[in-house]
């Protein structure tokens, strides 16, 4: 016969995770004289709690480049991160009052070893529309796809700054 080691533990005699699974079941004991429409929201709260982080593997994921916007030598310069995109993919359009961009990535990776075959595939659409100040010269816009990163750069006027000094009184 094999043997077994027994340690003995102090303190909560069940486990959390123990707990943490039959915690909805808590809110029929306790709750005789409410409603059971307030039974029914505890219970469905309780639920929401403990499968919250749970996974499916099936989760589609929305994708949407990081942006960064920038003044620059009298110039609006947007910055957005498109890796793996190729210039055809992506699709750059100016308005009077707006940029806007938008595309699809499409990636795809195979592999194939011995004993295994792996086809891993993401696909996501992506739309960014960027409000343009008044004034923009929308006519001499340019944009540029270079190691991943597309750089739209259009001619703006500079800001006049409204400022005064405002005395304090003591």
């Amino acid at each position: 016969m094999s043997e077994v080691a027994v340690s003995k533990k102090t303190g909560e005699a069940t486990p959390s995770r123990f707990r943490d699974w039959f915690w909805p079941m808590a809110a029929f004991r306790r709750s005789e004289s409410r409603s059971p429409f307030a039974m029914m929201r505890e219970l469905a709260d309780e639920m929401d709690q403990m499968f919250r982080g749970v996974s499916t593997g099936a989760e589609i994921q929305a994708w949407a480049p990081a942006m960064d916007v920038e003044r620059c030598n009298g110039n609006l310069v947007l910055s957005a991160e498109l890796p793996g995109m190729k210039k055809e993919e992506v699709k750059v359009e100016v308005t009077d009052d707006a940029l806007v961009i938008q595309g699809e990535r499409k990636q795809e990776h195979k592999e194939d070893h011995e004993g295994y075959h792996r086809w891993e595939r993401s696909y996501g659409r992506f739309y960014r529309s960027l409000p343009l100040p008044e004034g923009a010269k929308t006519d001499q816009v340019k944009a540029e796809l270079k190691d991943g990163v597309l750089k739209v750069s259009i001619p703006v006027p500079e800001l006049a700054k409204k400022s005064r000094q405002i005395p304090v009184a003591g």
